[in-house]
């Protein structure tokens, strides 16, 4: 809960509805460590008041450009030079004119203008204001200008009408934030490919075989590489996972979909994280309708599924990075190092089940990461935690290779 400790956001709050929204928005940017300044207009006191900023914040808030008490200082440049990043959340049609066209007549405009640093935008508006003609070229205009413009959702909006103009809920605001300046883009124009989950192997209509893997650690990974600025696809089983936004999520749902899933996407990727928990059988044949109890027991016939890393092993292309993990219940380091040599790959998470922190559906992980220079053991940590090791880690290879 600290990505962004030591990091200043201006959160700058227009007069629409949404201001309320905000509230909240600054909270969870405070619960990450961020020191947030919120630079409100006018307008947006007339929504929610400032104190309510200031108790959340534990800053005072700013909207008057001549308020005696920063008297001391040209308070807009300071501010403006503190700031890792502006938000404008909810943005107004107005003030989305104002900054395209580099008007400064407030104290927010006034500032954004003086800042530096990465800048976002969410619209916030009725659905005609925000599709007229002049709005969207003040939009384009601000994206030439280097902003990023956070689309709005569709939904129905406090003035009746139905369709874009909502403002995103602030967890993906905070997203937003977090992809922008949480972790440096050390991943900046590299592909990463993560697949995750269980598959299903059906056995007809009603069953199938699976196993208990959540997704949690391939999930984890995808996140943290896409915040690293990595453009990430990840490749996931059936969870019950929400995926990480910013990311191309490709539904599987048998050993056999996940494998041509890969195989399709295997050479334009950079990196390669196969920590799904893929069948190593299937059942011989699917039944077309359900199989029915009888007497006596039943034995059912299974064949090998295709190994999805041993294939991305044998076709990697040159400068990939290849990431396999092996979850054991005896023998762990014996197995996994005949792993890693055997699929040819270049690095082995491997964990045990019987590992207090290490299993299924928990949070946590115990790592063991193997590679041709040897074994490194990671104490309990949770899997964002060692999503981000295991991405540096496989950073280290890919610049080993150059």
């Amino acid at each position: 809960m600290d990505m962004l400790n030591g990091k200043t956001v201006l959160l700058g709050v227009t007069g629409g509805i949404a201001a309320y929204k905000a509230a909240a928005l600054a909270s969870a940017l405070v619960k990450q460590r961020a020191a947030v300044e919120v630079v409100m207009t006018e307008h947006a006191t007339r929504f929610i008041a400032p104190l309510t900023f200031e108790q959340l914040t534990g800053r005072r808030v700013m909207v008057d450009t001549f308020d005696r008490n920063f008297a001391h200082q040209v308070e807009h440049i300071a501010l403006a030079d503190r700031a890792d990043l502006v938000l404008i959340a909810p943005a107004t049609a107005n003030v989305c004119a104002k900054l395209a066209h580099g008007l400064a007549d407030d104290m927010l405009t006034t500032t954004v203008l003086a800042c530096t640093c990465p800048k976002l935008i969410a619209p916030a508006m009725n659905t005609h204001m925000y599709e007229n003609p002049v709005t969207r070229d003040n939009l384009e205009l601000l994206r030439k200008y280097g902003w990023e413009v956070i689309e709005p959702a569709s939904g129905r909006l406090a003035c009746g009408s139905v369709g874009p103009g909502k403002l995103p809920e602030p967890e993906l605001l905070l997203e937003h934030v977090l992809r922008a300046i949480a972790l440096p883009h050390d991943l900046e124009g590299r592909r990463v490919l993560v697949t995750a989950g269980p598959t299903r192997e059906a056995l007809d209509p009603v069953r199938y075989l699976t196993n208990r893997s959540t997704g949690k650690m391939g999930y984890a990974i995808a996140r943290a590489a896409m915040r690293r600025g990595a453009a990430v696809t990840l490749i996931t089983g059936p969870t019950a996972l929400t995926p990480p936004p910013f990311v191309e999520v490709v539904p599987v749902e048998s050993a056999a979909d996940m494998f041509g899933a890969v195989a399709a996407r295997l050479e334009e990727a950079d990196f390669l994280f196969k920590a799904a928990a893929v069948a190593d059988y299937a059942p011989a044949a699917r039944a077309e309708d359900k199989i029915k109890k009888k007497e006596g027991d039943l034995s059912l016939p299974l064949v090998r599924t295709r190994d999805i890393l041993a294939y991305a092993g044998e076709h990697r292309r040159p400068g990939q990075v290849i990431c396999g993990f092996s979850m054991e219940t005896r023998d762990l380091l014996e197995n996994s190092r005949a792993k890693l040599e055997k699929k040819r790959v270049d690095m082995i998470c491997a964990n045990s089940l019987r590992q207090e922190g290490a299993g299924f559906g928990v949070d946590t992980n115990v790592i063991t990461l193997l590679t041709a220079a040897g074994a490194e053991d990671l104490p309990l940590m949770s899997k964002d935690e060692a999503a981000g090791v295991i991405l540096d880690r496989a950073l280290a290879l890919s610049r080993a290779m150059c």
